[in-house]
């Protein structure tokens, strides 16, 4: 298949507004059977690389990629020549004669991604760096457009670690008109300053609004949703010994209900029962959790049709 010009997302501030309308659009429509066009990646080769586990993203990816028609190739942490010392850029270029789409997770600087990506041949999708999950944002906007039939003007409170999820999802939401993100971090694992810095300028364009604290003194009411993740990202070990003790207050419970009592819960899961959430709001009727999980597949379709295809008509409108 020819295409005209190879789209890569490599970061959510890598996308036009009209992009980002486009891929949350398709994620719906997909998830509501309502795309049409047949199965547009046909005749296409997707590899998808995980350096890092995953049980969502590359299975959305995988299966999303042969739902569209695309041929899969897949390689774990120790089957590319970089462990050799190759150089991004030469892996990049090699990839690209042979591979339509890479979507690569690697946890580490998305300067390799962006590396990768100087050729004019083969898309790069980013699966999660060290400072973004882009991918999992456009999950979590799919969410939240399926549950509300919006995104301008929603009220969302994240708890917890600011991490490569936390930092997309202020990258995005921050995006949209209208759109409040109360983040309450612990003290010394809030965003990184550059990824907030970028959140808060998204924001003075949109008319959004972003804040951070590190307690969770003087909360706001009537959240429509409340969101955390995993105290433990990808596994990786916190240098403070007393982490649990700092972490402690962040606990998602019942409790933060009182005051949104109509919020939905979202997780991007895997979840730790009792670390940052308790079961009773992971299984409870509040928690979309596992929709959101299934919406990573949907999304993901948006994600690779936008980059071999295009946008869709009328994306342009504002969700």
């Amino acid at each position: 298949m020819q295409h005209s010009s190879v789209r890569h997302l490599i970061s959510i501030n890598d996308l036009t507004d009209e992009d980002l309308n486009s891929i949350v659009a398709d994620g719906v429509a997909f998830a509501s059977g309502g795309v049409r066009g047949g199965r547009p990646l046909t005749d296409e080769v997707v590899g998808v690389y995980f350096s890092k586990t995953s049980t969502r993203t590359r299975t959305a990816f995988s299966s999303g990629a042969l739902r569209l028609g695309a041929s899969l190739l897949t390689y774990g942490p120790g089957d590319l020549q970089l462990n050799t010392g190759e150089t991004s850029e030469d892996t990049g270029a090699v990839l690209s004669r042979m591979l339509d789409v890479l979507v690569a997770r690697t946890a580490g600087d998305p300067a390799e991604m962006r590396a990768w990506a100087r050729q004019d041949r083969m898309s790069v999708i980013n699966a999660m760096s060290a400072d973004e999950h882009p991918t999992q944002a456009l999950t979590d906007l799919t969410t939240l457009s399926m549950t509300f039939g919006r995104l301008t003007g929603l009220r969302v409170l994240y708890v917890g670690e600011g991490n490569n999820s936390a930092s997309a999802l202020a990258l995005a939401l921050t995006r949209f008109e209208g759109t409040e993100l109360e983040l309450r971090t612990p003290p010394g694992y809030g965003l990184d300053p550059a990824m907030l810095a970028r959140a808060e300028r998204n924001a003075g364009r949109s008319g959004a609004r972003i804040r951070e604290r590190h307690d969770m003194a003087d909360l706001p009411e009537e959240f429509d949703a409340i969101y955390t993740t995993r105290w433990q990202t990808t596994g990786t070990a916190k240098a403070d010994p007393d982490w649990r003790t700092v972490f402690a207050p962040f606990q998602v419970t019942e409790a933060l209900w009182e005051a949104s009592p109509k919020a939905v819960f979202l997780h991007d899961l895997p979840a730790h029962r009792g670390d940052e959430v308790t079961g009773e709001v992971l299984d409870g009727p509040r928690s979309i959790a596992f929709g959101q999980a299934e919406n990573k597949m949907h999304s993901a379709m948006a994600v690779l049709k936008w980059c071999r295809v295009g946008a869709s008509a009328g994306a342009a409108q504002r969700l």
